[in-house]
């Protein structure tokens, strides 16, 4: 029976608040951690090199790519910091290539895994490292389609029975000064929330030109940002930061629908596989509230990362700008916030990960990333097909990204969605 947008959000808030079963392990603060990374790029790299600084008692042990040189490329990189080279305990025989190198990580004796592979293997790795009782830091978005989030729900809350970690890198809700901005929020500091605006406009990114001796998948994996199968395109990608914003804003509540345009403007080629470069959608939220989001990535434009809340008694501009967490109500003293604090997001979220791992206090982000990996999916869905959809229709949709068989070799190439002749499945 299809899911209601009610049920959907009830039934796995019920799920992730079931009682944890214990689980002891490693919870003395002497105990060696060993951490796996699944996914060696840039992001991957830096998630271990937090992981690696979050607690005096880890190591790294295991590492798996899809790539061989992506591997080693980020272990050299892990060597030349100094203040974590000596944590670094990664012997060849547990370097694990291809794609089924997750399993190998997984069996090698690690008990905390970073997941930041390319997000349509998320689903897929979450589910096999929470099965075998690993900790996990899983970056974002955590799906690439509706099938996805709901195999990561489920998966988290497996995780919640099984007493095991599952941190987000939804980062912006580990910033203090986030935090504070949005705990005033709720407290009523610019009263009703009315409207809502997010703004992701930025420059382009890497390209990576075919090889002769690349095979179809072998292209793609290598400019995996640029096909939706692999990245959920970019609003997807890198948008979620701040529709998760949005999301926090109104206490983890999702809208009731959307519609919205989107297209390939700048980004025609080929090259840039089947993604967009420009988002405009209008989500509702109950009530009539509108969620503005907007999105762009081209060359030699004006670049806003940003969020903007307007509430019946003021207004809250939110950014990772230096002084840009702002307050604004009528009649009252423009609240700032400032702090001589560091306020490293990246790391904070690694130190709170591995705290309660220690204290035996694991933390479960699953409801969140997941729904708010879901509503970046529904801006998407709206611009590929011109249509209106629910969270309803979005939470059930049937639409399902995987390829056949994740082997190099041939595989099609994605075609350009186009509003009006694409069809929401």
């Amino acid at each position: 029976m299809p899911a209601s947008r009610r049920t959907f959000l009830a039934g796995s808030t019920a799920a992730l608040g079931a009682l944890a079963l214990s689980r002891a392990a490693h919870a003395a603060g002497s105990d060696v951690l060993k951490v796996g990374l699944i996914g060696c790029g840039g992001r991957g790299s830096g998630a271990a090199s937090q992981a690696l600084r979050a607690d005096p008692h880890v190591k790294l042990w295991a590492m798996g790519d899809a790539f061989e040189d992506r591997l080693q490329n980020s272990l050299k990189s892990l060597q030349t910091l100094e203040d974590v080279k000596d944590k670094l305990d990664v012997s060849p025989e547990r370097q694990f290539v291809g794609f089924d190198a997750y399993q190998d990580v997984l069996g090698s004796g690690v008990d905390v895994v970073l997941l930041a592979t390319p997000p349509q293997f998320r689903p897929l790795h979450l589910k096999a490292a929470i099965e075998a009782g690993k900790h996990v830091f899983a970056e974002k978005p955590v799906a690439v389609d509706a099938p996805g989030v709901r195999s990561v729900l489920e998966t988290c809350r497996l995780a919640q029975k099984k007493n095991l970690s599952v941190v987000s890198g939804l980062c912006l809700r580990y910033s203090h000064g986030f935090q504070e901005l949005i705990g005033r929020i709720h407290d009523g500091a610019i009263g009703e929330v009315r409207a809502l605006q997010a703004n992701d406009y930025r420059g382009p990114i890497w390209i990576k030109p075919r090889q002769p001796d690349w095979t179809d998948m072998h292209w793609q994996m290598r400019n995996w940002y640029y096909f939706t199968w692999l990245s959920g395109d970019f609003n997807v990608e890198q948008h979620v930061h701040f529709l998760d914003v949005c999301a926090w804003v109104m206490q983890n509540k999702y809208p009731a629908r959307a519609i919205g345009m989107g297209g390939r403007q700048v980004r025609t080629g080929p090259e840039y596989g089947n993604i967009y470069d420009h988002f405009s959608i209008t989500y509702t939220y109950d009530g009539d509230i509108p969620l503005l989001s907007n999105t762009r990535q081209m060359a030699n434009c004006k670049n806003d990362m940003s969020a903007t809340v307007i509430g019946s008694k003021g207004v809250a501009h939110i950014s990772e700008k230096k002084n840009g967490l702002t307050i604004e109500s009528p009649g009252k003293e423009r609240w700032v916030y400032r702090s001589d604090e560091p306020d490293d997001i990246y790391q904070t979220e690694h130190n709170e990960l591995f705290a309660g791992i220690r204290n035996n206090q694991p933390i479960n982000n699953g409801e969140y990333m997941a729904h708010s990996t879901l509503l970046a999916i529904l801006g998407r869905a709206v611009a590929y097909t011109g249509a209106q959809i629910t969270w309803d229709e979005m939470v059930n949709s049937q639409e399902d990204l995987t390829p056949p068989a994740y082997a190099w070799g041939p595989i099609a190439s994605p075609q350009v969605a186009i509003p009006g002749v694409t069809r929401f499945v």
